[in-house]
């Protein structure tokens, strides 16, 4: 006796499900920032600083570039959502190893096997994400994923936080906060099976019915032939053919006009990461410790200031696609140049510099008192609510619209390499900075920053309201340069209401009237009968 997971067509609960792969990666950051600061784990893995709790918060990361690299060949291969579910298990694994770990090198292979699920999760959830939202609210669907890698973060840091106070053991504290990450994990198990695959890799793989079935269910309340539906089957069909003519392998990334859509993902995930916001996310801490909050009061503090992150984000999900892309990204990276010149500044002039660290932390060697470590805390938080709404949500959502149907997988694969690699780099440099040139560290960040918001207005074209197909028309030769583009601006409009006039239906398009009928029925039915 089989059964068939019946699925559900709302987008926004495909995106709730899908995130939770989001939400992995937020409870990894936090469960390492709510417990580094705690007596039990400084007892038990004897006090670890700089480059050994650099190469501890850097694992992650570091894992991440190998599941990136994994990712897109599993995804082409196995498809968008079954690509998550098989990220679930290295996560499975890697939580196991961190929570029954017996010293740094297994909390160490933990934190790499779980950075595994995040490189493929990472870079596949925006990719199905954007391959199943309509074009008006791609940017918000996407942003979803962020969201959820926010609220992973706040979970968690309030569940280490209280963990802390469990004393039955001496290491009962760390392992139980560890231990509750397969929360989430059980859930995105659990609700993957009621996820559509993708409708675009369908047809990427030569499965038409299935992917204008799966159209018309998310898309047109099951009706396969609603014009929108038979407007974007062709737009994808034709697209499509039309890559399978062109150049194949990795040669393509850089062939023709694809290499400035390879720059262009590349480099927005890399600036994500070189916006110096992981010394925020993995090290604020260290931060508030500067600024005199120390103790319970710094661990508050930091709570606040994932809340902060959280609100941040939320406003983006209902703006992203009226301003678009581009303003955010150029506008949010010169915000967080000023706000870490501010920080950096006013550590520099007022900081007293403390030789042996602050009660033997070699990481907080400065220390700010007074209004002007509540300017610190402040610019802290509002770095980090810009962030929330410019550079965190929309690096991912751009990264993810750019590439053409034949190279998103692997494309994203690419730009997440690089978000993890950069990830990796700076988490293994921010302990030593910290030890070696204090706050100067936010200067070199604000002057990365000014980088970002430059090259965002340089070679960035806007992707808001556009198709995904249409967004390579972008990056090819003879397109508007990228500051003359704007948002809006599609032709799958104006397809929708020529397929609505002249009455075409997907038979039209796709020339088989009869078995489609009959397999839209074979789908239903199997949907909803145990064989």
């Amino acid at each position: 006796m089989g059964y068939t997971t019946p699925k559900i067509n709302n987008v926004y609960f495909l995106a709730a499900i899908s995130t939770m792969g989001g939400m992995l990666f937020g409870f990894d950051i936090s469960s390492m920032s709510a417990i580094i600061g705690t007596s039990q784990y400084v007892d038990y893995f004897n006090n670890p600083q700089g480059i050994v709790q650099g190469g501890i918060g850097s694992a992650l990361a570091g894992g991440s570039v190998i599941g990136a690299m994994m990712a897109g060949p599993v995804s082409n291969r196995m498809g968008r959502r079954d690509s998550i579910m098989f990220a679930c298990f290295w996560w499975l694994l890697g939580t196991s190893l961190q929570a029954g770990c017996n010293g740094i090198p297994m909390l160490i292979i933990g934190r790499f096997v779980n950075g595994i699920c995040i490189g493929i999760t990472s870079s596949q959830v925006p990719v199905y994400l954007a391959e199943i939202a309509k074009k008006e609210s791609r940017g918000s669907i996407i942003v979803i994923q962020q969201w959820s890698i926010e609220w992973g973060i706040f979970i968690m840091y309030f569940v280490g936080y209280g963990c802390k106070f469990i004393t039955t053991t001496p290491t009962a504290s760390f392992r139980t906060a560890w231990a509750i990450q397969l929360v989430p994990c059980f859930i995105l198990i659990i609700g993957l099976p009621f996820l559509h695959e993708s409708p675009r890799w369908l047809a990427k793989v030569g499965r038409e019915k299935e992917c204008i079935a799966v159209l018309a269910d998310i898309q047109a309340k099951g009706n396969i032939d609603d014009p929108l539906v038979v407007a974007e089957w062709e737009e994808i069909s034709t697209v499509l053919a039309a890559e399978r003519e062109g150049q194949k392998g990795w040669k393509r990334f850089v062939k023709n006009s694809m290499w400035k859509r390879t720059f262009a993902g590349v480099s927005v995930q890399a600036w994500q990461q070189l916006s110096g916001a992981n010394v925020m996310m993995y090290y604020v801490v260290y931060i508030f410790d500067m600024a005199g909050m120390t103790g319970n009061v710094g661990l508050t503090s930091s709570g606040v200031q994932y809340a902060v992150f959280i609100i941040g984000t939320f406003f983006t999900f209902f703006f992203i696609d009226k301003t678009g892309r581009r303003p955010l990204l150029i506008y949010g990276a010169l915000a967080m140049g000023i706000c870490h010149f501010i920080v950096g500044g006013v550590m520099g002039t007022y900081g007293v510099y403390l030789p042996d660290g602050l009660d033997g932390n070699l990481s907080v060697r400065i220390k700010v008192t007074g209004p002007p470590a509540y300017t610190v805390i402040a610019f802290v938080y509002i770095l980090v609510l810009v962030y929330a709404l410019t550079l965190a949500p929309i690096a991912w959502v751009y990264a993810a619209e750019i590439w053409s149907l034949e190279t998103r997988a692997d494309g994203m694969s690419l730009a997440s390499i690089a978000n993890w690699l950069f990830n990796f780099a700076i988490g293994l440099f921010l302990p030593s900075a910290f030890q070696n040139i204090s706050w100067k560290i936010f200067i070199i960040f604000g002057v990365l920053c000014i980088g970002a918001s430059a090259q965002a207005f340089l070679s960035y074209p806007e992707t808001a309201g556009k198709t995904l197909e249409e967004v390579e028309h972008s990056f090819q030769k003879g397109a508007p340069w990228p500051w003359h583009t704007k948002p809006g601006g599609s032709g799958l409009d104006a397809k929708v209401v020529q397929a609505r006039e002249q009455g075409l239906k997907i038979s039209n398009v796709l020339g088989a009237d009869e078995e489609m009928a009959e397999y839209r029925e074979h789908v239903h039915q199997v949907e909803r009968t145990i064989t």
